[in-house]
């Protein structure tokens, strides 16, 4: 178990810039993956930068476990994350209308798939938060 072991010591300030950097480092693999594919690079440039995304959300979500960044009631955090996918469902379906009224379907598309996704997320949190919440 490694859960808050560098809480309070000198290093937990080493891990909360690892955590950050290493969240950064998701987003900007993920942008390089899609402008990969949008230029027309091979599939393997585009995977190989998601791979790498995905690597680096681990590498987040380690450092924050090591330093106790968030409460270890899992399942509080789970109801108040569920609450807000569903709000982020709405908020995404805005954001697209205003994008498709300034013509940018493609854009406006998308986010109609992200939102669908919010809403699926928070039915998910909300079904393990019933199976397993004791």
């Amino acid at each position: 178990m490694i859960y808050g072991k560098t809480k309070g010591t000198d290093f937990e300030k080493l891990c909360d810039g690892a955590a950050k950097a290493e969240a950064q480092g998701v987003m900007v693999y993920y942008a390089l993956a899609r402008m990969a594919r949008e230029q027309g690079y091979p599939e393997e440039v585009s995977t190989t930068f998601i791979e790498m995304a995905n690597q680096e959300a681990v590498h987040a979500g380690f450092y924050a476990t090591l330093m106790a960044k968030y409460d270890s009631d899992i399942w509080k955090i789970a109801e108040n994350f569920a609450k807000g996918e569903y709000h982020g469902e709405q908020q995404v379906n805005q954001f697209a209308q205003a994008l498709r009224a300034v013509g940018l379907d493609e854009a406006a598309n998308e986010m109609d798939v992200f939102a669908k996704q919010e809403r699926h997320h928070g039915d998910t949190l909300t079904e393990l938060i019933s199976k397993y919440k004791k």
